[in-house]
């Protein structure tokens, strides 16, 4: 493919088999543990060509080498497992709680130490990388929507020898590419935005670095985090229209991150979209849209959020984002959510329904 495409041509057209006669339009899965010796594929655990079409895609929109895992935890813990026993890693005190919860569990098992930082703070986190073996970023932050300055932390982190990782769940490929910022991994829960119908659980990597690439397929080899060939094939069939599904989402996100901000019950609204967000110019400068998740909160009345959860008709309450159909949370119901994550914020993952039957459904549950 010529490099000038644009990623939502990219997105389209990447990873399909060779256009010569009778040939398939699209790779299929293929459903087979065994193959037959003498090439290189060698067993089911190793390779498969629905992963090999996804992981492709995924490089050519990342710019690196993509690699596949189970789930998105099954990609952090590959990860993660790239810390020296004994080291430190810096990572945000907002982000995944499930990535933060597995840090504190080998934190606790003296396997590494973890400094938690305000990830939006660029100048604190240039002075905690130092001496640290990864920096862990992620942009923008669940569910707090913080920005980080990912061309200023990942020279931070490089000059300091760290790894840099971030997560890049929420921008998705088509909004922000961390390698061309200075990355040296790129993680997705492949779950949310990529595979985008709340039906297939996947995870996934990307690096430019080939030896970063062969150290990590080994990990997923040895442990054996390996996608199902259906799960590659349903992200990766779902991955050809990001493009659209993201453009009406994000519309849909900034429609309603001005509704919530004028109304009364609402206190703050968190969204990168809005002029007058902390992250706001950040984001613009590395970013070449805001996203479709955002956040607000009530007030500090975490009942009255959690009501609002359970009064709605059209949102789902559920604990996924990146789908077509629209959800909220309360965050704070999960224990293992960070305790400065306030008790009223609601995560809004937005789908891509119509605009004002979204809003009508949220304003009602306000009013509730």
């Amino acid at each position: 493919m010529t490099p000038d495409l644009d990623p939502s041509t990219v997105v389209v057209h990447a990873g399909r088999p060779e256009r010569v006669p009778d040939a398939p339009l699209g790779e299929s899965p293929v459903f087979s543990s065994t193959y037959i010796a003498g090439g290189d594929r060698g067993y089911g655990r190793f390779d498969n060509d629905a992963w090999a079409a996804l992981e492709t895609t995924l490089g050519a929109l990342e710019g690196g080498r993509g690699l596949t895992f189970a789930s998105g935890m099954a990609a952090a813990a590959a990860v993660c497992d790239l810390i020296p026993v004994g080291g430190r890693v810096v990572a945000p005190q907002h982000a995944y709680s499930g990535v933060l919860a597995l840090l504190d569990q080998q934190a606790a098992t003296g396997r590494l130490t973890v400094d938690r930082v305000d990830i939006a703070d660029t100048a604190t986190v240039s002075v905690a990388v130092a001496g640290a073996d990864m920096l862990w970023i992620e942009s923008p932050t669940n569910p707090a929507m913080e920005v980080a300055d990912l061309p200023a932390l990942a020279a931070a982190g490089r000059a300091a020898g760290a790894l840099v990782i971030v997560d890049n769940t929420f921008a998705t490929p088509l909004l922000q590419q961390p390698l061309k910022l200075g990355a040296d991994i790129v993680m997705h829960s492949a779950t949310k935005f990529i595979a985008g119908h709340s039906d297939v659980v996947l995870g996934a990597i990307i690096t430019a670095s080939d030896e970063l690439w062969r150290t990590l397929e080994q990990r997923r080899r040895s442990l054996g985090a390996i996608p199902g060939p259906m799960e590659a094939w349903l992200a990766l069939r779902g991955l050809r229209t990001l493009a659209l599904r993201l453009e009406r989402a994000q519309s849909n996100a900034a429609f309603l991150a001005q509704r919530l901000l004028e109304h009364p019950r609402v206190s703050l609204v968190r969204y990168p979209g809005l002029p007058d967000d902390p992250g706001h110019a950040r984001a613009a400068a590395q970013m070449s849209g805001f996203g479709a998740i955002l956040a607000f909160e009530l007030g500090g009345d975490g009942p009255g959020a959690q009501r609002v959860c359970e009064s709605t008709s059209l949102w789902v309450h559920a604990t996924s984002l990146g789908g077509v159909e629209s959800m909220l949370e309360r965050r704070r119901r999960w224990p293992i959510e960070v305790p400065t994550i306030p008790e009223d914020l609601i995560r809004l993952s937005v789908g891509i329904e119509h605009p004002d039957d979204l809003w009508a459904d949220l304003e009602q549950a306000l009013k509730a």
